[in-house]
């Protein structure tokens, strides 16, 4: 996994989800949209999270999802990764997908708007997931 991924991975998320929308009982919103911080081996990184669906490190824009759980991540290969989540007050785990270990994030701040030149990948289709 590309450091890339691994910290953009590590923090986009939060609005509904067309699967959502068909449980019978809706569940409470997660408000996930902020300014993160991860630290790597080498260095902290910052994820801008939106509540448009985008999130963002450096120029790269992705796409995310929050199903229960669970956060969906689109980087513009048309396919949906897929990773547990787990937020406690300003920060945010991340488990599982292609993740070798659990990753957290702490939030830092609110976020930023993005520039229209930045477009966000169009969504893929909830059948296009990656599986292990």
């Amino acid at each position: 996994m590309t450091a890339l991924r691994l910290v953009v991975t590590a923090c986009a998320c939060a609005a509904a989800f067309p699967l959502a929308a068909q449980r019978a009982a809706p569940s409470p919103r997660v408000h996930i949209e902020g300014k993160w911080q991860a630290k790597t081996e080498d260095e902290i990184r910052h994820i801008m999270v939106r509540r448009d669906s985008s999130a963002q490190f450096g120029d790269q824009v992705a796409r995310w999802r929050v199903v229960g759980d669970s956060l969906w991540i689109a980087l513009g290969d048309g396919v949906w990764q897929v990773y547990g989540m787990r937020l406690d007050g300003e920060k945010l785990t991340l488990s599982g997908g292609d993740l070798e270990r659990p990753v957290t994030l702490r939030r830092v701040g609110p976020p930023t708007p993005r520039a229209d030149s930045l477009p966000i990948p169009p969504p893929p289709p909830p059948t296009e997931r990656a599986w292990d």
